[in-house]
């Protein structure tokens, strides 16, 4: 998209000279910081921190599900397992699932977030 205008802002040069610094801290641009608060979308910083985290749950989910693939093996393995285990590793499971449906809906208000 090609940029055509210029906006001109009239500030004090303290009020500039602090964008300044809060645009360096976070590695973005005036111009970015402006046009996303305007437009109400994340800051890329904040874009690329979220992506981070989801990146981070993801991982780890699928160490989780792999360890629960380690204990169907063993079991699977021995073919007995203590009914009290079976049983507190059942619950774990379904918190497990729950978690990851609720990890869901919040990845997708995320995404949508992210695509504005």
């Amino acid at each position: 998209m090609e940029k055509e205008a210029i906006i001109k802002l009239r500030i004090e040069k303290s009020k500039k000279e602090e964008w300044k610094r809060y645009c360096t801290t976070r590695n973005i641009s005036i111009t970015s910081l402006i046009i996303n608060s305007v437009e109400g979308r994340l800051l890329d910083n904040e874009r690329s921190i979220v992506l981070k985290f989801i990146e981070k749950q993801d991982n780890l989910f699928v160490k989780i599900e792999t360890n629960i693939n380690q204990v169907a093996r063993i079991a699977n393995g021995q073919k007995l397992i203590n009914a009290n285990e079976l049983e507190k590793f059942s619950e774990k499971v379904s918190e497990i699932v729950q978690l990851k449906k609720e990890q869901n809906k919040i990845f997708s208000k995320i995404y949508s977030m992210l695509a504005k």
